[in-house]
């Protein structure tokens, strides 16, 4: 398992549901292992560790909660950076989300998503939901092995976006 203290990644806009998730979070003893970003440009930010996050920690998430429908950069555009980068496709990506249009589904699983989850609307079924994520995807998944980012910059992949 990744040693970086911040190893969720939260990338979701509307500051309410990103506080419900971090109490989610908490309820599995994962609050002070979340970083939250509002927007998909702040995500590559942190996931290339340029502008803000320049001094970040070295080392990937161990998982992404990925909102789709954002300002800046929506989640496909992110879930696309990540899977198609060399230094970062291994991490894995829940997007989730309020859409349950077939046609996000699909766009979201074509551009990588490990998972889909259609956030429930009763906080009972939503701490339901995240204790089976945090149960698969942080305690029980084997995760490939990290590419060496210690020096990793924005500069070192070129233009993005």
């Amino acid at each position: 398992m990744n040693k970086n203290a911040n190893a969720i990644l939260l990338v979701e806009d509307n500051p309410d549901d990103a506080e419900l998730t971090r109490l989610a979070l908490a309820r599995h003893g994962l609050d002070g292992r979340v970083t939250h970003v509002s927007d998909g440009m702040q995500a590559l930010d942190y996931l290339y560790r340029r502008d803000a996050y320049a001094n970040r920690p070295n080392g990937n998430p161990v998982l992404v909660l990925l909102d789709l429908k954002m300002p800046l950069l929506d989640g496909i555009g992110v879930l696309k950076e990540i899977k198609g980068s060399e230094h970062l496709h291994n991490i894995p990506v829940v997007v989730l989300t309020s859409s349950t249009e077939p046609s996000d589904l699909q766009r979201a699983y074509d551009a990588g998503t490990n998972a889909y989850i259609a956030k429930p609307t009763e906080f009972s079924q939503f701490l339901s939901a995240m204790k089976h994520v945090c149960e698969f995807w942080i305690h029980i998944n084997q995760t490939a092995p990290q590419t060496s980012n210690a020096g990793l910059r924005s500069s070192d992949f070129g233009e993005l976006m």
